[in-house]
């Protein structure tokens, strides 16, 4: 497929659409907290979540059923409003594209939330043409609707097809926000052997060597997702734009969770799914910006107020390449600091 030439790849899609953005805007997103938008008590508990937690999702997708579908539209739009100067990004799965609600999802969100949405997230996306049909969609309606900014686009790597084009999806677009790995329907693409949804399996492991003596070999348990995983996260990073884990979904266990986010962490994501309240917290004691980076990330600010020159701290050479780590880190805590008073104080912020 012939990419767009690049004078083009930033132009408006239709006229009078929002310009497209060159850089993601800086935001703290290191849970994606997942809302069934038909139940009414949960959306009424929705301003108060958006203080706990740095995105709220709208599902239109899985998990709602096919009579709650119309609800589940009409319950993000009322949700969203109410969110309405709010500091949480609020986002919306759809259903997938091929599905007979998927049109309506996007025009009424488009036309209910406007500059709201932030964010949809599309599912089960399997090549940058997807992409490209959400892209001329959205600009389309943006128009209609006098958006003033780009509703982004984040991608689901739920399919065999989708995972080998990861990277024509992550470069399909000057909307795309990133990229989470949807284990349960890749696994069911892929015909594995699994019914668990993200994290390793008992059965799946290394077997040490046989011992000379005849006793009991070592082994240990295996992650089924990491090499579709570090594809994924390679993909985006080639691209600019942002990894997520995805769902970790035995909620009741919060010791394997934090380490599947923290495994994440590790490589490179921005955040994971949270499925329930519990997995907030997980959320946040892995993806904070670390106490001692921000630290010294200040410190590079204080040395270089306006990012010119060559300064040594420490030791150690700081640029303006060192400099614009240093001010993503510096507006992630600050970002951080907002929401938790106790983090700012370990920050010094």
């Amino acid at each position: 497929m012939t990419p767009k030439p690049p004078r083009h790849f930033f132009a408006p899609l239709a006229t009078g659409a929002p310009a497209p953005l060159r850089d993601l805007p800086v935001r703290l997103e290191r849970m994606i907290h997942f809302v069934p938008p038909h139940l009414e008590k949960v959306r009424a508990k929705a301003p108060e979540m958006a203080g706990q937690v740095d995105v709220l999702l709208a599902n239109l997708e899985d998990a709602i059923p096919a009579d709650a579908k119309e609800a589940a539209r009409a319950g993000a739009v009322e949700m969203g409003k109410a969110l309405i100067g709010a500091d949480v990004g609020y986002w919306s799965r759809i259903n997938a594209l091929n599905s007979p609600w998927h049109l309506d999802d996007v025009t009424d969100l488009v036309a209910g939330l406007g500059d709201r949405l932030d964010v949809i997230m599309v599912p089960k996306v399997e090549g940058p043409w997807d992409i490209h049909y959400m892209d001329q969609l959205l600009a389309l309606l943006e128009a209609k609707h006098g958006l003033t900014k780009p509703i982004l686009l984040h991608a689901l790597l739920e399919t065999a097809q989708g995972v080998a084009n990861v990277e024509a999806i992550a470069g399909a677009s000057p909307r795309m926000q990133g990229v989470s790995l949807g284990p349960a329907d890749l696994a069911a693409s892929r015909k594995m052997k699994t019914t668990r949804v993200g994290g390793g399996h008992p059965g799946y492991r290394v077997l040490a060597d046989a011992n000379s003596d005849g006793g009991a070999r070592e082994s240990a348990q295996q992650d089924l997702w990491h090499y579709t995983f570090a594809k994924m996260v390679d993909a985006c990073a080639m691209h600019g734009i942002k990894p997520f884990y995805g769902p970790f979904g035995d909620i009741s266990d919060g010791e394997a969770c934090e380490q599947q986010f923290r495994n994440a962490f590790l490589m490179g994501c921005a955040g994971a799914w949270s499925l329930h309240p519990s997995q907030i917290a997980i959320a946040k004691k892995v993806f904070n910006p670390d106490v001692e980076e921000v630290r010294f990330a200040l410190r590079i600010l204080e040395l270089m107020p306006d990012g010119a020159g060559v300064a040594m701290l420490d030791g150690k050479m700081q640029d303006d390449a060192t400099w614009k780590q240093a001010k993503v880190i510096v507006d992630l805590a600050r970002q951080v600091a907002a929401k938790e008073p106790e983090m700012a104080k370990a920050y010094g912020l």
